[in-house]
């Protein structure tokens, strides 16, 4: 692919759930700066930037050598931002925007090279990734599950354990946290507005299918760890200090 591929990787300080999370620390470092240093491993990305609206986050960044970029502290979602920063860099039309979640610190560099390899067909306009899971972690409603066509078109994304396995068989996919967007279909994705299956699920991905734009779910079979409360953190830090 001839198009630039940036990484984003948005940085929110004041976060409900588990506040300063983008500043925990895991081996001496802040988690934003595992997060960055496996996502420029990429084979595919042509820079890695972090988006923030904390200067406490945009300082320590300046002091790691990573770049960063301040944006608002009043948007909704890590998707806004990333669109901020986006927009800031002036990163042209032609240009495909990954969303990187700053609570991967184990982020597989190759699952990036996975999602952006989607582009190669011009028709994809948002990709992202899924992996097998089990029943018993298909029934977590924080574990988002993704049912896919068999082109690899993302049908639903749901909280509850879709699909329903009527005959007591039992095939399911969770769905990895990475985007991405080709810029336009980005740009698009604010003036939408939330929709009413977003609004019901609290997914913001739904927003998309249910305006007939299609999202293209690469499967993987690499690992995924996000970090969502303190208990994640300390799996993180054992995993990490024994690697």
């Amino acid at each position: 692919m001839s198009q630039p591929i940036y990484g984003i990787i948005p940085a929110r300080y004041g976060s409900s759930r588990f506040p300063g999370k983008p500043m925990a620390e895991i081996l001496g470092k802040p988690m934003f700066w595992h997060v960055y240093q496996r996502a420029v491993r990429s084979t595919s990305l042509t820079r890695v930037v972090l988006a923030t609206d904390s200067t406490v986050i945009a300082d320590k960044a300046t002091e790691l050598d990573i770049p960063v970029i301040i944006t608002r502290d009043d948007h909704t979602s890590g998707t806004d931002r990333v669109l901020e920063a986006a927009t800031k860099m002036d990163v042209g039309p032609e240009a495909i925007i990954v969303n990187i979640q700053g609570d991967e610190p184990v982020l597989e560099p190759a699952m990036l090279d996975q999602l952006t390899a989607l582009f190669a067909d011009p028709h994809v306009q948002v990709t992202t990734l899924a992996k097998a899971i089990t029943p018993e972690q298909a029934r977590d409603p924080n574990l988002v599950k993704v049912v896919r066509s068999q082109d690899g078109r993302g049908l639903y994304f749901s909280r509850a354990p879709v699909p329903f396995a009527r005959d007591g068989s039992s095939s399911f996919l969770g769905h990895i946290g990475l985007y991405g967007f080709r810029f336009p279909v980005l740009e698009k994705f604010q003036t939408l507005g939330e929709s009413p299956l977003e609004r019901m699920e609290k997914l913001e991905q739904l927003r998309l299918l249910e305006a007939g734009i299609p999202i293209h779910v690469a499967l993987t079979e690499y690992p995924s760890i996000g970090v969502d409360t303190r208990e994640d953190l300390e799996k993180v830090r054992a995993l990490l200090a024994s690697s």
